[in-house]
């Protein structure tokens, strides 16, 4: 018969006892074990809530960088290399690109698991080059009515805009497993590629959260609640989740063996030590990210003051004077340790007319010059001195600095404030006070009331202002549609408002991501302004095909210069950031590509513990 467990401890408890007694073993005394070392903890705060966290359908900037951190991509940038390169993500080296730019195989490395899940019914789920194809294939599928699909439609990979016509004319589930010719595995870890246009940038789009990999049987796990079970093989997973208030993220425990390996910067002495100081670590060096989400700027800028934050990611526009004096670190911060990264964004701020709108839209003489003359009322020099604290360049076309294609020689009206030549194009256009009441009237002698969407923080208040100020001049009365954020963005999508003011970040360092902005197959994806005009059409699809060169970066101009002229949309700046970090964060640079910088910086526990507010 055998002894219980509990047995055999008591006997050997007793034994112990009777010997110690005896004094035939030496007492030792017994130490608590050492405690664990607390958590690394990042803690931020963004100004914007999250819309959900499935890479198919999320196209905020915001919700974007979560899924950046939970879903690998096949490619990715390098962190810290400049200029911005790509290279391999989970794939074993780049991908073999052939047939001019029609062709690519991607070959993904072995041994690669996406975080454990109640779909994966307890078993280790492998990264394989079959979960690559479905993810792409989710992005033709109507039901997610993906914000990126135009990316993907715009190379044309082979088959799968036949599979989703199919999908919507026989109003049928699409079908996910029928053959394509433009998605094909080779072998569990090998897809080729084939797209029906020569896209010398195609790559880049596999560097993009719009591309990260998602495992089927998650998807139709939680079927139409995907959006808040995001599952991915990346290094991060959702932890803690509170709607519009709190996102949190603790290291995924599948997470493959990576190192750090970043370039030393040859220009920035204190990350350049740091950098070293990092180099070899495993990733992530930190156990959990949590993100905030404050909308209103001052006490997101006073809880990183007090030390409740450990950065600032984008510094407010108004206390850039206070932290920023001649965009030169305050001296008083200084003093404390905090760093500041100052960089421009590749991005515009815009505001855009629903080309489909009956009053702002059209391609007729009239409504061109009422978009016109609105755009030349716009004050830039009060916008950018006032609400933007001089944190902004003006615009002269959609083309955003730091990507191919942008010219910084190219000038036009946008930028212009010109009142008396706005007022004149109106009188011309038959848009006049008809009734006598002080405002302009439509030509047919209608009212003409402009409605501009917006939301409801402290910075969109100063610039609503701005309008109204400027409208007010002009003459003509606006009115204002004040709703948050994702629901603007679903509004806008739908073609449902007048005009609304946004910016646009590049997702890739080239300038056709902000002409797919005009583009007329993007309408209700990134072309908010429903803009489809065949001659800017045909110049977008050419420049698609050409190779990087001054051919193509003449393309790219005429195509801005005809969306001056037609002015879908008034573009007012490109903003220039500042992010700012205490000085326990190590090995934090701006990357305007990879969103997911968590696991490349490190928390110094030890300054904290001397520095740091209790949290």
């Amino acid at each position: 018969m055998k002894s219980s467990p509990s047995l055999r401890l008591r006997a050997l408890s007793l034994s112990r006892r009777g010997l110690l007694a005896l004094g035939l073993i030496a007492a030792v005394p017994v130490h608590a074990a050492d405690p664990a070392p607390a958590p690394k903890v990042l803690r931020y705060a963004i100004r914007v809530a999250e819309t959900g966290f499935d890479p198919v359908q999320v196209t905020d900037l915001y919700s974007r960088v979560i899924v950046a951190g939970i879903f690998d991509t096949p490619l990715r940038y390098s962190y810290l290399a400049r200029p911005y390169q790509l290279e391999p993500g989970v794939t074993e080296g780049m991908p073999e690109v052939l047939d001019n730019h029609t062709r690519f195989i991607f070959r993904f490395r072995k041994g690669i698991y996406f975080a454990d899940d109640p779909a994966f019914q307890g078993r280790k789920r492998e990264l394989t080059a079959a979960d690559l194809a479905y993810s792409i294939r989710r992005h033709y599928d109507p039901r997610w009515k993906s914000g990126s699909l135009y990316r993907l439609e715009n190379a044309g990979v082979l088959g799968l805009s036949e599979l989703r016509k199919a999908a919507l004319t026989h109003k049928t589930p699409f079908d996910y497993d029928r053959p394509v010719d433009g998605l094909r595995l080779l072998d569990r870890y090998t897809l080729e590629v084939r797209i029906a246009h020569s896209d010398p940038r195609f790559l880049y789009h596999f560097a993009d959260p719009m591309l990260g990999l998602v495992a089927r049987e998650v998807v139709e796990h939680y079927d139409g609640k995907i959006m808040e079970h995001p599952v991915g093989s990346g290094a991060w997973r959702l932890a803690d989740w509170r709607r519009s208030s709190l996102i949190a993220l603790e290291k995924n425990p599948n997470y493959r063996e990576e190192f750090y390996r970043e370039p030393v910067p040859t220009d920035n002495p204190v990350l350049a030590e740091q950098v070293r100081r990092l180099q070899g670590r495993r990733l992530p060096m930190i156990d959990r990210v949590e993100i905030s989400i404050i909308e209103e700027n001052q006490p997101r800028w006073l809880a990183f003051l007090r030390k409740e934050f450990d950065m600032v990611d984008d510094l407010p526009a108004e206390f850039a004077p206070i932290a920023m004096p001649q965009n030169q670190l305050a001296p008083n911060l200084a003093r404390q340790g905090l760093r500041a990264v100052r960089y421009a964004r590749s991005d515009i701020v815009a505001s855009y007319f629903n080309m489909d709108h009956p009053l702002v839209g059209g391609y007729t003489a009239d409504k061109i010059a009422l978009r016109r003359a609105i755009g030349l009322a716009v004050n830039l020099e009060q916008e950018i001195r006032l609400p933007r604290r001089g944190q902004a360049v003006p615009a002269q076309g959609i083309v955003a600095p730091g990507v191919t294609g942008y010219a910084a020689d190219f000038k036009s009206e946008m930028s212009q404030h010109d009142l008396p030549r706005a007022k004149a194009l109106l009188d011309l256009h038959g848009y006049v006070d008809r009734d006598g009441d002080g405002w302009r009237d439509q030509p047919d002698g209608s009212p003409l009331v402009l409605e501009y969407a917006t939301q409801p923080d402290g910075q969109n208040r100063q610039l609503a202002e701005l309008w109204q100020k400027n409208m007010d001049a002009l003459g003509l009365r606006i009115r204002f549609k004040i709703a948050k954020w994702p629901e603007n963005l679903k509004a806008a999508n739908a073609g449902k408002l007048m005009m609304w003011g946004l910016g646009w970040s590049a997702d890739i360092p080239d300038g056709e991501n902000f002409l797919g902005l005009g583009y007329g197959g993007n309408k209700g994806q990134s072309n908010k302004a429903r803009f489809d005009l065949p001659a800017f059409n045909a110049l977008y699809k050419k420049q698609h095909g050409m190779p990087d060169g001054p051919e193509r970066d003449a393309v790219i101009r005429e195509a801005q210069r005809l969306l001056v002229a037609y002015m879908p949309y008034k573009v007012h700046v490109h903003r220039v950031f500042t992010d700012m970090l205490q000085p326990w964060v190590l090995g934090y640079d701006k990357n305007l590509y990879l969103r997911d910088f968590w696991k490349y910086v490190d928390i110094d526990t030890e300054r904290l513990a001397r520095e740091g507010a209790a949290r």
